[in-house]
């Protein structure tokens, strides 16, 4: 394997380094069993049965005492036996009392566990972050049973993940062997909000290049990078800093607004709910008006607008509106009807 493809490798496959730890601890002590057995064999001329009893009780210390008189030669070998078995014996020991205790083999079971579920998953979307604004994301996407797999390259956040029960791809965000274990190719969307904009627009960067298809949002910290971010495969850019002060704003000047926003935008709270409908390709809705659907005539539910294929938004659209393929409904209502209207 060349170098570059062993750190690749080295790199996907990270969470086995203890295994690989313990795989070299245990390799060692059948080297200096193999050693002895060799050694006593040719300097004393026993038995090979013999010459491994001989080195499993010096390297073990149990002390039966010699199966055979030992030549000085044999002496001095069984010295170099007991000096190099103690130091790697006690080192194997330590390394598997160590990869019990400290959880290592509770953590690979549990990447092994994560690995087989993220490469089952489907239409999900990966998160990159598990800051402030990750975590409430991830809170979110759990509440509401949407698919998800988080990326996050700090050990101790990646504990924090772990407990909370997330699916996680350990490493960094802007690598495409991270993303690649995240299952980007077969991801719906994905969510960049890592600490910086220049995180974020390789991250967004990396997304873009292995799905073309991928549906991306990003965080920006300063209103220079929305543009840099959308450039290298954005779909949308959200500065949390100016979506905060707008809030803030509505809130002293139209404090009813907001507390309907809030009730709307509030999963648990109400049974009501805004979403977005899109019509697919063959869809029973395409062609028809808005009229000849029905959707109207339900009391629990009312279209605000209509976003066309071509970017137009029409508000407050009337029945003769003719909805295209591509075409998104956005309606407010009963959560119950809107479900039933996922499948537009």
């Amino acid at each position: 394997m060349a170098p570059r493809n062993q750190r690749r490798f080295l790199r996907q496959h990270r969470h086995l380094a203890p295994l690989v730890v313990l795989f070299k601890a245990f390799v060692a002590i059948w080297f200096v069993i193999i050693f002895g057995t060799v050694g006593y064999h040719l300097i004393e001329g026993w038995p090979v049965l013999d010459c491994f009893y001989m080195t499993m009780i010096t390297l073990t210390t149990i002390g039966f005492g010699e199966i055979y008189p030992l030549s000085p030669e044999g002496r001095i070998f069984t010295v170099v036996i007991i000096f190099l078995g103690f130091g790697i014996v006690g080192y194997s020991a330590l390394t598997g009392v160590r990869f019990f205790i400290e959880g290592e083999f509770t953590r690979i079971l549990k990447r092994r566990h994560d690995m087989k579920c993220i490469e089952k998953l489907r239409d999900h979307f990966v998160v990159c972050g598990f800051g402030r604004m990750g975590s409430f994301i991830c809170r979110e996407f759990e509440r509401r049973r949407v698919p998800f797999v988080v990326v996050e390259k700090k050990v101790e956040v990646q504990e924090h993940i772990r407990d909370a029960g997330y699916l996680l791809s350990p490493g960094d965000a802007t690598r495409e062997e991270v993303l690649l274990g995240a299952g980007i190719d077969h991801a719906k969307g994905l969510v960049s909000v890592l600490e910086s904009d220049a995180a974020n627009l390789y991250t967004v960067l990396t997304g873009r290049q292995l799905n073309s298809k991928l549906d991306i949002t990003a965080r920006a910290g300063e209103r220079s990078a929305q543009t840099k971010l959308k450039l290298v495969g954005a779909d949308r850019v959200i500065n949390p800093y100016v979506l905060g002060g707008m809030r803030l704003v509505v809130g002293v000047l139209k404090p009813d607004v907001l507390s309907f926003l809030d009730a709307v935008v509030d999963y648990k709270e109400q049974e009501i709910e805004l979403e977005q409908l899109r019509v697919r390709k063959g869809s029973d809705y395409c062609g028809e008006s808005l009229g000849e659907t029905g959707i109207l005539n339900d009391r629990r539910l009312i279209v605000l607008s209509i976003k066309k294929n071509d970017g137009q938004l029409i508000f407050n659209p009337d029945p003769d509106t003719v909805l295209e393929t591509d075409d998104t409904v956005i309606a407010i209502g009963d959560r119950e009807v809107l479900s039933r209207l996922g499948a537009f």
